[in-house]
């Protein structure tokens, strides 16, 4: 069995625990306001920043031991980046659903949930603990699946990053409704990072969809690159983690996305 058929076996289990305690009427008194997560990435003048809160991943183990969630999220927005990604998996990423809930009490930037989304649940729960967009991974979703669940995150005023990593997976997409795709350049079965993952995948989607590269981007070379394909934005994380000065990393990067005219 393969890291992600573990990681989705292992979801099955948390989605059965907090099926009784999230239901849609918990969100009558949603206490925390929406930020449109499109409108934000979708800056022609530059390649957006996504900046992700991650603690650690199944293939690198620890990546910043010295962490701080809020202080972490504080520092994204003091940099200004556009929005924020936050894993919330527990067993393999070490994240936490309160790590979402404290950073949207303070949010001034769109937060997008990352997870391994299975179950309308999960999107519910998103929702009550202030994400104003989610992560859909095609690669574990059927097109009914990602139909389903597309409708009902927009029923709750959040957007959908659809995320996929190879060409066979553009089949389940309904272009006219995901409006937002994520192309993830970590091969989820192997995790190896390969950047042209999302320059060939791009050449097949369609030029009005706002396209996010994601994983394996560091420095100015890669950014370049992907400015030639119209990348609307990226989704950094383990580069700032890995980084002993956050801020400072974060607006040296931002220094790599904006367009010279």
């Amino acid at each position: 069995m393969n890291i992600l058929n573990s990681i989705i076996e292992d979801k099955k289990n948390e989605v059965s625990n907090i099926k009784t305690s999230y239901r849609l009427s918990d969100l009558q008194n949603n206490i925390y306001k929406s930020i449109s997560f499109k409108d934000a990435i979708n800056n022609k003048r530059k390649i957006n920043l996504i900046a992700e809160i991650k603690k650690a991943s199944p293939s690198k183990g620890i990546i910043r031991k010295d962490f701080n969630y809020l202080e972490i999220g504080e520092c994204y927005m003091k940099a200004n980046v556009d929005a924020i990604s936050i894993l919330t998996d527990e067993k393999y990423f070490m994240g936490n659903i309160k790590y979402l809930e404290g950073i949207a009490q303070i949010k001034t930037v769109p937060l997008l949930r990352k997870d391994f989304i299975i179950d309308e649940v999960q999107i519910i729960q998103a929702k009550k603990h202030g994400a104003d967009a989610i992560l859909l991974i095609s690669e574990i979703l059927d097109k009914q699946q990602i139909k389903d669940f597309t409708t009902i995150a927009k029923e709750l005023n959040m957007d959908i990053l659809l995320e996929l990593h190879s060409i066979e997976q553009l089949d389940k997409i309904d272009f006219s409704v995901n409006e937002i795709v994520g192309i993830n350049n970590r091969n989820l079965k192997t995790f190896e990072v390969n950047i042209n993952t999302t320059i060939e995948i791009k050449k097949h989607i369609p030029n009005n969809i706002i396209v996010v590269s994601e994983s394996g981007i560091k420095n100015s070379k890669e950014t370049e690159e992907l400015k030639k394909y119209n990348i609307n934005a990226v989704l950094v994380g383990e580069y700032f983690m890995q980084n002993e000065n956050i801020y400072n990393s974060v607006k040296t990067f931002k220094e790599y996305l904006n367009y010279e005219n």
